[in-house]
């Protein structure tokens, strides 16, 4: 097993040498790291394809196998991403302005980052790519243990990564990419709330929760997405069928995904056929698990499959999603309050009364109105480049952005003032 003593050390040895957030090293950095991505893209295509057929030959479903697969989109994706967190470092790092105190001393704020992100992930490669660009920009160190699916790939971001601190003239121990596989690691790794300032977590519900309830280092909890579509009766059918289908069939394992809407009894037959109609067309193959009370509305050889009890709270990871009939927002909510992951949960109605009902009852990081689920995310709400999204209520919740990667010091310019002399109460 790979020594953790000697990955933290190394990380302690790098946060004490990096430069404070604002630093043009930085900015190079980033920049560094665009161009060494695209010069070394051949060799970790190489490496993800050692990965990818490695998946295969284990039996991963087709949607996983498409998780582990790295392509020239995937390129420039993450050289967008890395030009749109260079423009927005200077605002993010900049101190505040601050105020007057009642004393006549001047407040502000001035930035200052998280210190070592300890971040374990699945089989995501872009992940490992986000994890070395998003803390390191804002002047934290990260270590990153991917799964052991992608470990080939991420060997060879390593490579790249190195080549680009070194190339901007940061501490090797910055970034540190595990790919030794071995479970104990982990565990390890989670134990040393001496060494690590924040754990981030992305991936399933069952990896989070192991992390938040094997570790002292305080959480910020990601992914997990069991998200739920609550349909009105007073909805537009046809619009909220379209909305269901974009909520995850453009990207079936992302965390801000659909897995089951909850009609309204009154029109669940009607959706149920609407979403059948809005998905005949698709060219690639998809499944609605209906719930038994629902199947007098499904015609002969329509692709479907029978909704259980087993798939409440599931994550189907797969090109589906199921539709339930409930009595009504209250029934909804409450399924949702049990089952759901407080990631992204929608609604659909005209009844102004229903939406505020829904947005007062229920409780996520993000609550969409009458619009995909998939529209809960950091570029597409203006927010900036996003690391993850937090389901967790302190700190950050929803988009984990730049900002959310800084802490603060509070700095107090006094003049010379003493306590003694000022006006404020004790």
């Amino acid at each position: 097993m790979t020594d953790v003593d000697e990955i933290l050390d190394g990380a302690t040895r790098a946060w004490a040498e990096l430069p404070p957030p604002g630093d043009g090293r930085y900015d190079r950095y980033c920049a560094a790291l665009a161009d060494r991505l695209a010069a070394g893209w051949a060799d970790v295509l190489a490496a993800n394809a050692t990965d990818v057929a490695r998946g295969t030959e284990s039996g991963l479903g087709p949607e996983l196998v498409d998780r582990l697969a790295l392509g020239k989109r995937h390129l420039d994706a993450l050289v967008d991403l890395i030009a749109r967190t260079r423009a927005a470092l200077p605002a993010v790092t900049a101190p505040t302005e601050g105020h007057r105190a009642g004393n006549g001393a001047t407040v502000r704020r001035l930035p200052k980052p998280l210190g070592v992100v300890l971040m374990i992930f699945e089989a995501r490669p872009t992940v490992t790519v986000e994890g070395a660009l998003l803390p390191v920009a804002v002047g934290n160190v990260a270590v990153l243990r991917g799964g052991s699916e992608i470990a080939a790939t991420n060997r060879a971001l390593a490579v790249v990564v190195g080549q680009a601190l070194a190339d901007a003239g940061l501490p090797d121990g910055t970034v540190r990419i595990v790919t030794d596989p071995d479970r104990r690691l982990v565990r390890a790794l989670l134990k040393r709330h001496d060494a690590v300032d924040v754990l981030i977590p992305r991936g399933s519900p069952t990896l989070i929760d192991y992390c938040q309830t094997s570790s002292t280092i305080p959480v910020i909890a990601s992914g997990g997405g069991v998200n739920h579509l609550y349909v009105d009766r007073s909805a537009d059918l046809e619009l909220a069928a379209r909305i269901a289908l974009d909520s995850k069939l453009g990207e079936p394992t992302a965390c801000n995904t659909l897995e089951l809407v909850l009609a309204h009894a009154d029109v669940a037959e009607e959706l149920t056929r609407a979403l059948l109609r809005a998905g005949a067309g698709l060219t690639e193959p998809w499944l609605l698990r209906v719930d038994p009370r629902l199947t007098a509305a499904v015609p002969a050889g329509a692709p479907v499959a029978e909704l259980t009890a087993a798939d409440d709270g599931r994550e189907f990871l797969e090109r589906a999603v199921g539709i339930r009939p409930v009595a009504g927002l209250d029934e909804a909510a409450a399924h949702i309050r049990r089952f759901g992951s407080r990631h992204t949960e929608g609604v659909v109605a005209t009844d102004p009364t229903v939406v505020n009902g829904f947005l007062a009852r229920v409780d996520a990081a993000a609550l969409v109105v009458n619009g995909s689920l998939r529209l809960h995310d950091g570029p597409t709400m203006a927010l900036g480049p996003e690391l993850s999204i937090s389901t967790g209520r302190l700190h950050v919740r929803g988009p984990v952005d730049l900002s959310a990667l800084l802490t603060w010091s509070w700095v107090v310019d006094a003049g010379g003032r003493l306590r003694g002399d000022g006006t404020e109460a004790a």
